[in-house]
């Protein structure tokens, strides 16, 4: 079995840009029959990516997505009381959670951000990812059929609303790591998910890389936050340069974090990056009426 060529064909088939290697390892993961997890900042198309390789299989399909309320019971399945009054303590009265859907039915199990999921869901993965079994009370163990797999994301601990997974989980998975993209495939990116100029992708995608670099901002912009700005400005036509910072602000304010120790405003640190990029762009230079003082 060519990787390779799957790889390309999964690329083609899911309009994906760049992360060859990354999907060639998840195709060698799965074909090993080794559960994986991906791990990136928040906008590196950890989902996404996650999402177009289990479509591209032919397998029974489902997603949940992580939640600290999505507890065992909700995971594993649960027992409906009327149904146990009426038919006893068997299958019939039982409720499979997604988790045994996908053992019983050889399917795929995506899991979106595993580290918002309650500590005992958790637990309850790992002999399913191990031994491919699992205990249900009253019903006895279940064992996975061929083709039974599970992908996941995963957010690192510094973002609210996650906590550290064990060493036992994180030992079953295969680790794949994304980082944010080249300069040239966030552009593209960008280019695909947009209407907009050339010039307003390039100046979006330097604000956003920007974002990650700035020493008082602590989580920079991904490159959903330049295709939000190259959608907005494309709409616009000369403005001045309070209102070309007010967009970007507009744009990008809820997809960054200051550092703690800043004392100065979001504002203030927006107008910095943009007026440095500006600076660098004739295109925008010739589009802003009150010129940068």
């Amino acid at each position: 079995m060519n990787v390779n060529r799957m790889a390309e064909e999964l690329i083609a088939r899911s309009n994906i840009v760049g992360r060859l290697e990354e999907i060639k390892s998840i195709i060698i993961a799965k074909l090993a029959k080794k559960p994986v997890l991906i791990e990136g900042p928040v906008g590196v198309g950890k989902t996404t990516l996650a999402r177009a390789v289990a479509s591209f299989f032919n397998q029974k399909f489902i997603r949940i997505d992580g939640d600290e309320r999505f507890d065992e019971y909700k995971l594993v399945g649960y027992f409906e009381p009327q149904l146990v009054l009426k038919e006893g303590w068997n299958w019939k009265s039982f409720v499979p959670g997604p988790l045994t859907r996908a053992m019983l039915e050889g399917g795929i199990l995506l899991i979106n951000e595993l580290n918002r999921l309650s500590e005992g869901a958790q637990n309850v993965l790992i002999p399913a990812l191990d031994e491919r079994v699992i205990e249900i009370p009253k019903l006895g163990e279940i064992k996975a059929k061929d083709g039974f797999w599970v992908i996941a994301t995963l957010n690192p601990e510094e973002y609210v609303g996650v906590s550290p997974l064990s060493e036992a989980l994180r030992d079953r998975f295969i680790w794949i790591k994304l980082e944010y993209q080249s300069r040239e495939e966030e552009i593209e990116i960008v280019r695909r998910h947009t209407d907009a100029p050339e010039e307003i992708i390039a100046f979006s995608v330097s604000i956003v890389r920007a974002t990650r670099r700035h020493p008082l901002i602590k989580r920079g912009a991904s490159v959903r936050g330049a295709i939000d700005l190259a959608r907005i400005l494309s709409l616009l036509g000369n403005m001045s340069y309070d209102e070309l910072i007010k967009f970007v602000v507009n744009a990008l304010g809820t997809k960054i974090e200051i550092a703690e120790e800043s004392d100065r405003s979001l504002e203030d640190i927006l107008g910095e990056i943009v007026e440095d990029i500006v600076e660098d762009s004739s295109f925008f230079r010739s589009r802003i009426q009150q010129k940068i003082k």
